[in-house]
């Protein structure tokens, strides 16, 4: 808490001053000869698709942790990066319509990469569903933990579907080092901007998931030292 507390105020004003620099950069940056304009919604639908990726890995590592080592800030690591993770999830998912519609006439397409990533968003719904539908936390961490874990074959589809299998989505573009200068330098200061903005937001909901515990766990014992001092009438003899 005390690290946090200092550290993640100078990452969110690092991540603002990234990201007003990375949309200087790609408003500054010239339409594609064949997209347009619409070239410039991968400036946030790849950071998304990327930390979508990147949040379940650490959920995955953060359940490792909690089922291994038993470590009680693994399990709040997970529960607060399962929102964050659904919501870049949703990012990439409608960035993706919204640039696929021009390029392939459609919002939507039943494509590999797109039906994988689909799933992905599916995953982080039901790990939040499965946390929040049991009471025992222990064993809420515990179970959603084990899903996170199984829940992991999704990453390396995702990654290789567009070798596996033919899909209208573009190729890997190996870390955009197949993109011009002028599109792949506001793609890296976005992702990095991005990325600072995830690590601020994944430190706050843990700070805020610590102090719930906290007030919970005083309130419990309030109650537990109020019955024990409690007199009831009649009791003794």
């Amino acid at each position: 808490m005390a690290l946090s507390g200092w550290l993640m105020p100078a990452l969110a004003a690092a991540a603002i001053a990234v990201i007003a620099v990375g949309l200087w950069l790609s408003f500054q940056a010239p339409p594609d000869y064949q997209q347009g304009h619409t070239v410039k919604i991968m400036f946030i639908h790849v950071p998304s698709a990327w930390l979508a990726m990147a949040i379940y890995l650490m959920i995955a590592v953060s359940s490792l942790g909690l089922l291994v080592f038993r470590h009680p800030l693994a399990d709040v690591s997970a529960k607060a990066a399962a929102p964050l993770g659904a919501a870049f999830t949703l990012l990439a998912l409608v960035t993706g319509s919204l640039w696929g519609k021009p390029m392939w006439g459609a919002y939507w397409v039943w494509d590999a990469r797109l039906t994988s990533v689909l799933i992905l968003f599916f995953l982080y719904l039901g790990l939040i569903a499965l946390r929040s539908s049991i009471d025992d936390e222990t064993l809420a961490g515990r179970l959603t933990a084990v899903l996170a874990l199984v829940g992991i074959v999704i990453l390396p589809i995702i990654k290789f579907s567009v070798d596996w299998w033919h899909t209208l989505h573009q190729p890997s573009t190996r870390f955009t080092a197949t993109l011009d200068p002028v599109f792949r330098t506001p793609l890296l200061v976005m992702a990095l901007g991005f990325t600072l903005m995830m690590i601020a937001m994944h430190m706050k909901a843990m700070r805020n998931e610590i102090l719930r515990r906290r007030i919970k766990a005083l309130t419990l014992r309030t109650v537990e030292r109020a019955g024990q001092s409690a007199v009831v009438p009649g009791a003794a003899g």
